[in-house]
């Protein structure tokens, strides 16, 4: 059975014109792309990657904070 994770995520655009997307609650867990939508799937990609290496490597993922709550 696989889970469903829902993260907040957080989506700026630099200076630069790129687009940044993070997810807080996964610490280092970032990534960028020419548009928005770019960087938000590439993002979408990297939660997969992070997850499943926690799970390969026996390590806890971290649970999504409640009500989409972004932790600090």
């Amino acid at each position: 059975m696989m889970k469903t994770y829902i993260y907040p995520i957080e989506v700026e655009q630099e200076v630069d014109g790129r687009w940044s997307a993070v997810v807080p609650s996964l610490p280092g867990c970032a990534t960028w792309g020419h548009s928005q939508h770019e960087a938000v799937k590439a993002l979408q990609e990297a939660i997969e990657a992070y997850i499943t290496t926690l799970r390969e490597s026996g390590r806890p993922v971290p649970q999504p904070p409640p009500n989409g709550e972004v932790i600090p």
